[in-house]
């Protein structure tokens, strides 16, 4: 894959998050978008659903980011030397753990709500 595919790919991914976040939006929190209907705890509903998604997008985002580096590294070094499988697996053990850090943060940011 070249370098501009690969940068078209990458804008195109943020791309459909925003939208996705937009669309999220949309339907969690109808009552927002309606006209001269919005009052304060539907407004603070809302923005605690995006605050939550944001957290967990976040974390998902850090995470695959992460296995992917530690990923190739772990591959090239199980590829040379074999008994080094075990610590590999460690490592993207503990870079998949962002994910349920965020999965956390948002929990208890809906359950602030």
């Amino acid at each position: 894959m070249t370098n501009i595919a690969f940068k078209k790919k990458i804008r195109l991914s943020f791309l459909a998050t925003a939208l996705m976040l937009l669309a999220s939006g949309l339907v969690f929190t109808p009552s927002i978008f309606a006209a001269g209907t919005t009052t304060a705890a539907s407004s603070d509903l809302g923005l605690v659903c995006i605050a939550a998604a944001i957290a967990f997008a976040m974390g998902a985002l850090g995470a695959g980011i992460a296995i992917g580096n530690v990923g190739a590294a772990a591959m090239g070094a199980i590829s040379e030397k074999p008994e080094l499988a075990s610590q590999a697996l460690i490592f993207i053990a503990l870079a998949e753990g962002l994910v349920v850090f965020g999965f956390i943060i948002s929990l208890m940011i809906l359950g602030k709500a």
